[in-house]
């Protein structure tokens, strides 16, 4: 019997007009000089289930691992929201309950308030989500203040299908691999301090990103994605 392996990936749709058009425009976003003025801050989250150990686990020694044992209780839910700016070599994890447009606005407004206080316009790189939206300031903070903070954002959404576009997703990544996988916590306060040290790690160590991809390597290398003209 021949043994076939199947790779996962995102496949890109074919001559698809709106898939281009956002992947340009990221592209062309992500080409741009620093300007700490007009940073580009990327963003992503994803859920995590939360476990509680039903055993107290063994301690490793010299002679064998850590052991913890195979049961475990359910304890809910979290969600991590991953915010990077890639030319900064900066990142930071927020870790909340939920998921929801309003957790989604608290946390931008927090940030929007503090380390990019003085910004007069923000470039916001993020999958195109319902969750992502100028009205979901409205449905967390008072008017004035989310008008406030609505006129300093400049949404630029990865194409459908696209995500691997969203910088904040390779970062998630890392953070999954380095810091969450094989891991089991029991809270969110837990999960909330152990990746705000690995945020903290990162920045500390890590440069910003090198973006290679350019909007010429995509239109030679992704020819299949853009339309074909027919005049």
């Amino acid at each position: 019997m021949t043994n076939r392996k199947i790779q996962y990936w995102v496949i890109p749709p074919e001559a698809d007009a709106e898939f281009v058009a956002h992947m340009e425009e990221v592209l062309e976003t992500y080409a741009k000089p620093h300007n700490p003025k007009v940073p580009v801050l990327c963003m992503d989250e994803q859920p995590v289930q939360l476990l509680k150990e039903t055993r107290v686990p063994i301690a490793a020694t010299a002679k064998h691992a850590k052991r913890v044992d195979y049961k475990y209780e359910r304890a809910g839910t979290a969600a991590i929201f991953m915010f990077a700016e890639p030319l900064a070599g900066w990142r930071e994890v927020a870790v909340r309950k939920r998921k929801t447009k309003v957790d989604w606005a608290i946390e931008m407004a927090w940030l929007l308030e503090g380390r990019y206080a003085a910004c007069g316009k923000v470039i916001l790189a993020c999958d195109n989500l319902n969750t992502y939206t100028k009205g979901a300031f409205y449905e967390a903070l008072k008017p004035e203040r989310a008008r406030a903070l609505v006129r300093r954002i400049e949404f630029c959404y990865t194409p459908k299908h696209g995500s691997w576009l969203n910088i904040a997703e390779n970062e998630l990544s890392s953070l999954t691999r380095q810091c969450v996988s094989d891991r089991r916590f029991a809270d969110v306060e837990t999960l909330r301090a152990e990746t705000k040290a690995w945020s903290k790690d990162v920045n500390a160590t890590q440069r910003g990103v090198d973006w290679q991809m350019k909007i010429d390597d995509a239109r030679t290398k992704l020819k299949s994605v853009y339309p074909t003209i027919k005049l």
